[in-house]
């Protein structure tokens, strides 16, 4: 049984959703079905959960990274240990992007970390990510990266996330943290994920 899932279920969980993300969602239901997502209620609920923490309920289109020197040292303590390391790069987005972002993940020019920071609804980011998921859409995100956060792309560019990590199995269990993992690569937010999820269960039950 296909779930059909509305701009209505969701503003259940993101009454102040971006324009772009309600277009996406309104035009989304092929985009869910091709993923296998809408396939069950519990599938969905695990998507949109994920969504919802990675970009502040549908709020955000990019990854915040205007930063005070504490904010650094408590987000990154291993790239800023103190107060001295944070010289130059606080409230400097382009310079902690390609501080905390540089030399990894594909980013390997000069202004990759800032250009290629989180975006979208599950948070793309870097130059890896970009490339190998804009290859599975057909469409060089790498060019275009705000594209991550449009109506034509975002829903998209998440289900191509969600299914090259595999997370429909991971759903099927009802397995938030596997689900956390495969999207975050750790644990990070896992209890906003868990209230998320039962919020979204509440909604798609």
């Amino acid at each position: 049984m296909q779930i059909t899932v509305t701009v209505d279920d969701v503003a259940k969980l993101a009454p102040d959703m971006r324009t772009s993300y309600r277009q996406a969602i309104l035009a989304g239901r092929p985009t869910l079905d091709a993923a296998g997502i809408s396939t069950s209620a519990l599938r969905v609920a695990h998507f949109f959960a994920q969504v919802m923490q990675e970009c502040g309920a549908l709020t955000l289109f990019t990854e915040n990274m205007n930063y005070s020197a504490e904010g650094l040292m408590k987000t990154w303590p291993s790239r800023f240990p103190d107060l001295a390391s944070t010289t130059g790069f606080a409230h400097d987005p382009r310079a902690i992007g390609d501080k905390v972002y540089g030399e990894r993940m594909g980013n390997e020019q000069t202004g990759d970390g800032y250009l290629f920071r989180g975006r979208g609804m599950l948070q793309t980011t870097g130059r890896d990510a970009y490339t190998a998921l804009g290859k599975t859409l057909g469409h060089d995100l790498t060019k275009t990266p705000d594209d991550a956060f449009s109506a034509g792309w975002s829903l998209k560019l998440a289900c191509a996330v969600w299914s090259a990590a595999g997370c429909n199995a991971a759903a099927d269990q009802d397995d938030v943290k596997a689900v956390t993992r495969a999207i975050n690569g750790g644990l990070i937010g896992l209890a906003g994920r868990t209230d998320w999820l039962r919020k979204a269960k509440a909604v798609w039950s």
